[in-house]
């Protein structure tokens, strides 16, 4: 009995263009197509491009920007500016930067934003008037045989594609790029984005449905159901993890990680850090690996960065780095100046430290003690392995 609400909303028209063939090359072709544009189209109006990743975005803005320096000094100037989620706020804020002002000689100036998916419904550009769209994002993919989650660069759905096209239209009429054929939008693309449930790891779905008394998995009503697969492989795992027994009952030990707001691996291998005295690091790192990269890398500055980087580095692997780029931190008190002189991103670390302090109340809510081994002591980076293999040792 939910009411049925109309929201309208104007948008202005959008000229969708289409290539004759497939793009060999969509990187190349984006590039291509942002230097067509900014030479050929007469009126003012931004760029917004479309890639998968750091990486290619850095990349193409490296790659627009030389290749606009090499047209001389009478084609208009055009800023590069990237756009993804673990760039710093103060350049992720440059895109509402005004684009550089008309020549004399009537050579328009724009704005270029080479962005993820994330300026497809995240925030309105002003000014953007021009969209290229290559057809590719990155997306999450969980295969549960292997128990190994990634990043795959995939084909976009139509309504994605649809999404991206309405960037150009929010403040004025805009044409849209596309760099795919009209054949492959209609026949190859599928009408929506696979559910995020079908492509995840689910064991804390599962878990949850546990704890809520839910036992008939397989016939759960779920709006996109996940294969059958998946949830036996989400119940094989919770069951070597001991959270659930061999009949599929919640143990004790179950309903302890199904309180912490975590995979079940890293559940277990923070109650199990108690044993090993090394809760301390563990809640630590569980911080640390809940949050967006903390390392960030500047196009200009990579060997800096990377030098920096190096200074945190252990020898015993990433978990034990991210422990020892925490602890400087704190031992830094929390200084944003700090982070900015050894490339670290300071959102990152204020709230890995949120999440450390949520994941705190929670362990003392359940007696579980917070310790930890002598620094000095031969055991201290041994126990701390030892309760990370606890929750992962299904990788080895």
């Amino acid at each position: 009995d939910a009411p049925l609400m109309n929201v309208p909303g104007r948008t202005h028209a959008v000229e969708i263009f289409y290539t004759p063939e497939p793009e060999k090359d969509y990187l190349e072709a984006a590039i291509r197509t942002v230097i067509q544009i900014h030479m050929c189209e007469e009126g003012e109006g931004d760029v917004l491009l479309f890639l998968t990743g750091q990486e290619e975005i850095e990349e193409s803005c490296k790659r627009i920007k030389r290749e606009v320096d090499n047209l001389g000094p009478d084609v208009g100037d055009l800023k590069c500016i990237p756009l993804y989620s673990t760039l710093p706020p103060n350049l992720q804020q440059r895109i509402f930067e005004a684009a550089p002002a008309t020549k004399a000689n009537g050579a328009v100036g724009r704005k270029v934003v080479v962005s993820t998916n994330i300026a497809e419904t995240s925030l309105t550009i002003d000014g953007v008037v021009f969209v290229i769209d290559p057809g590719f994002a990155k997306q999450k993919v969980y295969n549960p045989r292997i128990r190994v989650e990634s990043l795959l660069v995939s084909p976009i759905s139509k309504a994605s594609a649809q999404q991206r096209a309405g960037r150009a239209g929010r403040t004025r009429p805009g044409k849209c790029f596309r760099l795919y054929t009209e054949k492959a939008y209609k026949t190859e693309m599928q009408e929506n984005t696979y559910p995020e449930i079908l492509r995840s790891n689910l064991g804390m779905v599962v878990l949850q449905l546990k704890k809520l008394g839910i036992h008939d998995l397989v016939h759960f009503d779920f709006m996109d159901p996940p294969a059958p697969e998946t949830l036996m492989r989400a119940l094989e795992l919770l069951n070597y993890l001991n959270a659930l027994d061999d009949d599929g009952e919640m143990t004790d030990l179950g309903s302890i990680m199904a309180e912490f707001p975590l995979d079940p691996q890293l559940s277990k291998m923070l109650t199990a850090s108690c044993d090993y005295n090394c809760s301390n690091e563990i809640l630590s790192i569980a911080a640390m690996l809940s949050v967006p990269q903390c390392f960030v890398r500047p196009n200009e500055q990579k060997k800096a960065a990377d030098d920096a980087k190096m200074r945190f580095a252990h020898i015993d692997g990433d978990h034990l780095t991210l422990l020892n780029v925490y602890h400087a931190f704190k031992q830094n008190h929390d200084d944003p100046n700090w982070c900015y002189e050894n490339f670290i991103n300071f959102r990152s670390l204020k709230s890995a430290d949120d999440v450390r302090q949520q994941l705190s109340r929670i362990m003392d809510r359940f007696n579980l003690k917070r310790v930890s081994t002598d620094f000095t002591s031969r055991e201290y980076y041994i126990n701390i392995r030892k309760a990370l293999i606890s929750g992962y040792f299904m990788q080895v």
